[in-house]
């Protein structure tokens, strides 16, 4: 490598360089993951279907008895009373159900 270009590295890492990369880096590292998380969430509620069992962020857990644009009904507790959420109040799909597990409203 030539000279002048060692000096300017040089100068660039011992002027605060170092710094800048660093903070660079650091941003890198915490908005990849957060991206990747974004994109499953939005993949998830993409996919949601009649027949699916939810939680709200409320923690409401149901069943998905329709899915149209932007609203999602979903049927809870033992008397399957019908509740309307917005799709983004969605906060997972759950593999086990809960309503399920109830007896008289109350968890076994």
């Amino acid at each position: 490598m030539n000279a002048g270009f060692m000096e300017s590295l040089g100068t660039f890492f011992s002027g605060g360089g170092l710094l800048i990369v660093m903070m660079v880096v650091m941003m890198l590292i915490m908005i990849i993951p957060q991206r990747r998380r974004e994109k499953k969430i939005k993949e998830m509620l993409a996919a949601i279907k009649p027949g699916d069992r939810v939680r709200t962020i409320g923690g409401i857990y149901g069943t998905v008895v329709n899915a149209k644009d932007d609203v999602i009904t979903i049927s809870v507790g033992p008397d399957r009373v019908q509740l309307v959420f917005a799709r983004g109040a969605i906060a997972n799909v759950e593999d086990v159900a809960v309503e399920n597990t109830m007896e008289d409203g109350t968890v076994k």
